[in-house]
């Protein structure tokens, strides 16, 4: 049903990914499926790394870790955003088409107030993706 599944990785907040990183390598153990972990970075030093190949060091020692852990062909992507607090809906959208994934497993959050003004990012990947998107709380 599904070969190619997509995680969105937040490399800043790892702690608060266990159960989407783990329902991901489950769905990936039952359909025989890769998965693609896809980081969002700028250019400028941020939380997750001071520059580019480090966060890409980051982003493929997380999915090493993670093939080791759970035993599944594992990928990963890098893209590089001038400013992801703007666009990262979009770079996430595109990511789904280059990746050729057919299913995105992404973490979200517990709604608040913010959630009834601004739509959370992965709200917005489920409207907006192609392919099916299982939000994990």
């Amino acid at each position: 049903m599904y070969s190619n599944i997509m995680v969105p990785v937040d490399l800043a907040h790892v702690e608060r990914l266990a159960k989407a990183l783990d329902t991901a390598a489950d769905l990936a153990r039952h359909y025989g499926a890769s998965v693609c972990y896809v980081g969002v970075t700028t250019s400028a030093p941020g939380e997750a790394a001071h520059n580019p190949a480090e966060f890409e060091a980051r982003l493929e020692a997380l999915g090493a870790a993670q093939a080791e852990r759970h035993g599944a062909a594992v990928s990963t992507r890098t893209i590089v955003s001038n400013d992801p607090a703007i666009d990262l809906d979009d770079k996430l959208i595109g990511a789904v088409q280059e990746t050729g994934a057919d299913l995105v497993v992404m973490a979200s959050h517990m709604p608040g107030l913010m959630e009834h003004v601004f739509a959370s990012n992965a709200g917005y990947v489920a409207s907006h993706a192609a392919v099916s998107v299982f939000v994990v709380r």
